[in-house]
């Protein structure tokens, strides 16, 4: 056992040791692969900061090009040189622009991905297309107005369309690390999940699942915040790598499949072992039973003798309850090991019958109490010959932990199904880690004896009759209680009594 225990304590020992050398190099994986979702991130947004100065460049140069169309329109620059406001109009080769009247009819337009000539009013679907951005007011004389309405330039599409990618690759590449992270991605509620990676999509997929995971991550500060432009908060949740995980669970899964080995070893040995156990007890009884025969047939020879020469008829009398008594161990050893014969019998009479024979033939010293009526009939099945045995031996290991004085007290209870039988001495007492160990072979507190007896008695009680044998109670110096839990006839059943005195 010493042994076996520091083979566990070094295996987990090392394997920690083990596991926290690739947690600290999947640690510093984790960091720089944080730092690189910074760097990422910053320019992200200085990228989105650019196209933001972009917009902000075109909304101008459409300002000034409504300001070139008032000034080409107004009756009060007829004299002036308006070159420069045709320059400026004809020079704007990337914004799509489209100047209407106040009813929304096109009078121009440059940049456009349609015939103008063919589109004569700006409406439906075009009209949205073109009101991205408010329109700006171009008035010529009068009340009289003109709108001129544009949307974002050629390049800047282009660059949109390049930095939406950007954005795009930028959380693939977070998901599918390096580090193999399990990761995911969250908006600024930190629960609706944008994207994730090397995590199993049912997790994601479950409510309940998710939202626990969610919470672990947040309540271990297992997350990093980042701000993207037009994207607003978005939250990166992480944890420890699926590998990381298995190497700490793996030495526990590896002990306990050893452990669960060994375990059905020892059964399996421990099956086989009483198996053969059971098989030596079978042979030494049957064999103790046929040595018998032989002289207890002479013995019935010699009583016929005897009552011819005149001997007093209560000496044969004892003689053939002597005879009569070994005629009954011999039934017992020849039974052992056969399936018994259970009748019906009436468990009083049996336990008195037993008990009178026993006390002529123990010492005057030692009281037997009985505390039920002899005249009471329950019947429960019985083999008569082993049930005695067992309370032979029963009150002989109380007459020994009594050393031939004091009092065997027996008593029974019933309930509807059992019928329970005490049998108590005024002994030394039974230690209370003793109280399993009685029962096992070879046990025994005397100087002579094989320790068989108790180990017979729940043979019989528990394997034959399907029954309990146990102590009940122990009290150093003051004495011991054994119970016998037998099953009463089905028939019997409606007899119940909770204390027979």
């Amino acid at each position: 056992m010493v042994i076996a225990i520091t083979i566990v304590a070094v295996s987990l020992w090392y394997t920690n040791v083990l596991v926290k050398r690739v947690a600290f190099e999947e640690q510093k994986n984790v960091r720089i692969w944080a730092d690189a979702i910074y760097r990422k991130t910053a320019l992200v947004n200085y990228i989105e900061d650019f196209f933001q100065r972009l917009r902000d460049q075109d909304r101008k140069r459409v300002e000034l090009l409504a300001e070139a169309y008032k000034q080409l329109v107004s009756e009060d620059n007829l004299t002036i040189d308006l070159t420069f406001y045709v320059d400026m109009i004809q020079g704007n080769n990337s914004i799509p622009v489209i100047l209407t009247d106040e009813n929304d009819n096109i009078i121009n337009g440059k940049n456009l991905d349609f015939d103008i000539s063919k589109v004569k009013k700006l409406e439906g679907k075009l009209k949205q297309e073109f009101s991205k951005y408010p329109p700006i007011e171009a008035r010529y004389y009068y009340e009289k107005k003109n709108y001129l309405y544009y949307k974002d330039s050629k390049l800047f599409s282009e660059l949109r369309t390049v930095l939406d990618d950007l954005i795009r690759s930028f959380f693939s590449e977070v998901v599918i690390n390096a580090a193999s992270v399990p990761v995911i991605i969250t908006d600024s509620t930190k629960r609706n999940v944008i994207d994730f990676g090397n995590i199993e999509p049912g997790m994601i997929m479950d409510p309940v699942k998710l939202e626990s995971l969610l919470s672990s991550l947040e309540s271990d500060k297992s997350f990093i915040e980042v701000s993207l432009v037009n994207q607003g908060k978005s939250y990166i949740f992480y944890k420890q790598s699926m590998l990381l995980t298995q190497m700490r669970f793996f030495p526990i899964i590896q002990l306990t499949a050893i452990a669960l080995f060994l375990f059905i070893g020892y059964m399996l040995f421990s099956t086989a072992r009483r198996s053969e156990q059971n098989q030596v007890w079978v042979g030494l009884a049957k064999e103790t039973a046929h040595q018998l025969g032989t002289p207890l047939s002479s013995m019935l020879g010699w009583v016929e003798l005897l009552k011819m020469d005149g001997l007093s008829p209560d000496t044969v009398a004892e003689l053939e309850k002597d005879i009569l008594r070994l005629e009954n161990v011999t039934d017992r050893f020849s039974k052992i090991g056969s399936p018994p014969n259970l009748k019906n019998e009436n468990i009083i009479e049996v336990i008195y019958h037993s008990v009178s024979y026993l006390k002529m033939r123990t010492s005057k010293k030692v009281n037997f109490v009985i505390d039920f009526p002899e005249n009471l009939k329950v019947l429960v099945p019985l083999n008569i010959h082993l049930f005695e045995w067992v309370i032979e031996n029963l009150v002989k290991n109380a007459v020994d932990a009594m050393s031939g004085s004091g009092e065997i007290h027996i008593s029974m209870e019933m309930d509807q199904k059992y019928v329970h039988i005490d049998v108590a001495d005024t002994g030394k007492g039974i230690p209370k880690s003793k109280f399993s160990s009685v029962f096992q072979p070879g046990y025994t507190s005397k100087k002579r004896g094989w320790g068989l007896g108790l180990s017979l008695a729940r043979r019989i009680i528990n394997e034959y009759h399907k029954g309990k044998i146990f102590v009940k109670s122990s009290i150093i110096d003051k004495g011991t209680t054994f119970r016998i839990s037998l099953k009463k006839d089905k028939e019997n059943r409606d007899i119940y009594t909770a204390n027979i005195i």
